[in-house]
């Protein structure tokens, strides 16, 4: 978080017009008439500046809102839109930004509950009056919206209970219904390149499946079961969550879709706002849910969806990633997604739709804000496991202040150093790919062992339950190993622990002197502005400098690592940097080229023959292999020479 407060996040309010120049701040920048640029940007630079207490970064976010509140129209009015051209759907993540905002720094709550109460006003005339969605996005993503509603009623309901029950009763009723599209009779599982007739913008199914909307959609059921308790919706979300990552997700825990959603196949994209919005969603439904799966896949996104979309000092990134991507650049030709730029798998500053740009800030610092939560009256649960601090207070009355110091996930040890009011319970997760675990409490003078046998985690939650008393040290020790996920035609992903392993196919970094996507870089332009740009934020081309077709044997692959003490690299996402790595026998394949700047669908498993000779291979961790194969071909080579 840290290289993102000194890389491109923490400086797109000095430098970026959709955010210093945008319309919500008197300017006149805009990407979209949704005006959606400067809400997504205070969604994610709320947690961040408030994660790293960040005088600079605190100062900008406090700044933008007083802007934003002493601009309030007279009718209530959020915005610089006139009446008629307003859409409520940019307001919903403005208004999670003002709840965060309230969250960490409770004396802003006397400027921003009054404008948040105004505009619920007039939201709910807006939306009695039929008013409120003039474009699809806010009738998918109303969730959002909801979210903010009921932490409202719940924290700071004012004398607005009624109005504010009202108006969730109305979005969900104006909204689009996520739980009838997660059924058997409505849910695409085909991939919707072969859906006939095919499903375009104007289809009525296509909101259910533009990426983005998918992503948001997930925690749509627990939302509005918050609200309703009618369990049908939670069984639902389970549905949509699974369905959605066996039929469109991709192997690093996003789901795949070049703005549309697509299939399984390894050379289709997957956006930058989809992994954040992913990553969100599987967040909250932990903790509204306590479905262990959901956890483990917030980390696979986190760890891996999210890094290798960024160059490694984050100045960088890319609109879309492909699994099987061993170049990005510019696409020549035929483009080969449904609706994205030929600039969509550059690394720049805002390559194809600037959306990605605004919104990606928030995939970090909410995944720290949500690594904690409460469990029950004197429990603290560590949610998402990563290097944190947490002071908090529990609903007992008992001060809780504990550090987790790790390297994880590239070693899955975690230390916690923990003082405490009185005693109280911890609990910790056990993802579900550890094959067993250890756990050493020392509290007083007085040592505990907990292992695998001795202690059984929650069947649902997967949390391990301590009792501890008021100081001490904990070592959370996970073992686990090497595992393959198919994903079809003969085909695997590689993943040790929380981490997506992909081969190492090289790296070549050059990086534009001039041209900077998604800003104007022409040499007669007025209005030319690359020189206060850093060159780290000027358009990348990254290529492969070793084979890319290659074909691996799983029976041969096995795990290597620096060990628990090595000292992590900064930036660690750097190629070569992470201290683990995997090794396995692989050969080129014939017949297994490119088509529209990227590589196809491999030869079928009968058809795959080495070129060259059986030799050792490298996979690491995806997030560091900006170009990469991460869905592989299989091929016994140990057992049958170079048969396929």
């Amino acid at each position: 978080m840290s290289l993102m407060s000194n890389g491109l996040a923490g400086h797109e309010h000095d430098l970026y017009p959709i955010v210093s120049e945008s319309k919500w701040l008197g300017g006149g920048s805009e990407y979209s008439v949704l005006n959606e640029g400067i809400p997504y940007w205070l969604n994610g630079l709320v947690p961040l500046a408030y994660g790293l207490d960040d005088d600079r970064l605190k100062n900008q976010t406090v700044q933008v809102v007083d802007y934003i509140l002493s601009h309030q129209q007279s009718d209530g009015w959020l915005g610089p839109e006139a009446p008629q051209d307003r859409d409520i759907w940019g307001r919903f993540p403005l208004c999670l930004g003002l709840k965060q905002l309230i969250e960490a720094d409770p004396d802003q709550s006397p400027k921003i509950l009054p404008a948040l109460y105004n505009f619920i006003d007039l939201m709910h005339l807006m939306l009695v009056q039929h008013t409120g969605f003039e474009q699809f996005w806010g009738k998918v993503r109303y969730p959002d919206m909801i979210i903010v509603l009921q932490w409202l009623y719940e924290e700071h309901p004012g004398n607005h209970t009624n109005t504010i029950l009202a108006t969730m009763s109305l979005l969900n009723q104006q909204g689009l219904s996520w739980a009838e599209f997660y059924t058997q009779g409505n849910y695409l599982f085909d991939d919707l390149d072969l859906v006939q007739p095919p499903i375009e913008n104007s289809s009525p199914l296509f909101p259910y499946v533009h990426a983005v909307n998918a992503a948001q959609g997930m925690k749509s059921g627990a939302v509005l079961y918050r609200f309703n308790n009618d369990a049908f919706l939670l069984e639902s979300t389970r549905n949509g969550v699974n369905w959605t990552f066996t039929y469109h997700g991709d192997p690093a825990g996003s789901v795949i879709g070049d703005e549309r959603e697509s299939g399984l196949r390894p050379n289709r994209g997957s956006e930058l706002c989809t992994a954040v919005e992913t990553m969100y969603s599987l967040s909250y439904l932990y903790q509204a849910m306590g479905d262990r799966d959901f956890a483990d896949r917030c980390e696979r996104a986190a760890f891996n969806a999210l890094p290798v979309m960024f160059t490694d000092d984050l100045w960088a990134h890319q609109y879309l990633v492909v699994p099987n991507q061993p170049f990005s650049s510019p696409i020549k030709g035929p483009n080969p997604f449904w609706n994205t730029g030929t600039q969509s798998i550059l690394y720049g500053m805002a390559p194809n739709y600037p959306c990605c740009t605004v919104n990606m800030p928030q995939g970090l610092p909410k995944f720290l804000s949500a690594s904690f939560a409460v469990a029950d009256q004197n429990a603290l649960a560590h949610t998402l496991l990563s290097p944190a601090h947490v002071t908090t207070t529990l609903p007992s009355g008992t001060h809780v202040d504990l550090s987790c110091n790790t390297t994880y996930p590239f070693s899955h040890i975690l230390r916690y150093t923990f003082t405490a009011s009185a005693p109280f319970n911890l609990h910790l997760r056990l993802p579900s790919w550890a094959t067993s675990y250890q756990i050493l409490a020392i509290s007083h003078g007085v040592s505990t062992t907990y292992t695998t046998e001795s202690l059984k985690p929650d069947p649902h939650t997967g949390m391990l339950a301590l009792n501890l008393l008021p100081s001490g040290t904990i070592t959370y020790t996970l073992q686990t190993a090497i595992r393959t996920e198919d994903r079809g035609n003969a085909s695997l992903s590689v993943y040790h622990g929380a981490l997506l392993y992909a081969l190492d196919v090289g790296f070549s970094d050059t990086v534009s002197q001039t041209s900077i996507s998604g800003l104007p870089h022409d040499d007669d332009d007025p209005n030319n502005n690359t020189n206060t740009i850093p060159t780290a934020a000027h358009d990348h081309t990254i290529a492969a400098t070793k084979p890319w077709n290659i074909a691996i044997d799983p029976a041969t692959l096995a795990f290597h690592a620096g060990g628990d003490q090595v000292a992590l690299k900064n930036p660690i996402w750097a190629y070569g940097a992470p201290p683990s790595w995997i090794t396995a026998q692989g050969c080129e394949i014939g017949g297994w080229g490119v088509e529209k700047g990227v590589p196809t669908v491999p030869p079928r498993k009968g058809e795959r023959r080495c070129v060259g000779e059986v030799r050792e291979v490298v996979l690491r961790p995806y997030g560091s292999l900006k170009v990469h194969m991460a869905v592989l071909p299989v091929m016994d080579l140990v057992a049958n020479g170079t048969s396929s």
